[in-house]
């Protein structure tokens, strides 16, 4: 269930137009040519979150937005639209249900050339909607 909850969040964080606007690309990793602007799916990991009778998964996704900026708060509304798009993934999926989400943890951090990065974090659990735990 990992990798289609993956497949998920690019696909329907790449599908709301006012982050369109304002980001040059979604990806899952980073990106060979791309300038900032632009958010990766960085990275995940999963463990079992079966009941009795379904399959489960829990799994932790971690989000890097690279931007541009001086100041601190330079990114806070494309990280706002970001958190909120999140919030908003139907729980139905295909192969999958997410049973709940949960914001994590967020890391901001300027780096050279006036470069901003900024990690959310996220933990999903997910129930097989097939026999298929994935």
């Amino acid at each position: 269930m990992e990798v289609p909850l993956r497949a998920a969040l690019i696909a329907w964080l790449s599908a709301d137009s006012a982050l369109a606007s304002q980001l040059n690309a979604v990806f899952e990793e980073a990106p060979a040519r791309t300038s900032p602007p632009f958010l990766a799916l960085a990275a995940s990991a999963s463990s079992d979150w079966s009941t009795k009778t379904e399959s489960g998964r829990e799994v932790q996704v971690s989000f890097a937005l690279h931007a541009r900026g001086d100041v601190p708060e330079s990114a806070g509304d494309l990280v706002a639209a970001i958190e909120a798009r999140i919030a908003a993934l139907p729980r139905t999926q295909a192969g999958f249900t997410v049973a709940s989400r949960r914001f994590l943890r967020a890391r901001a951090e300027q780096q050279a050339e006036s470069r901003r990065l900024v990690t959310l974090e996220y933990v999903f659990r997910l129930l097989a909607t097939t026999g298929d735990p994935a």
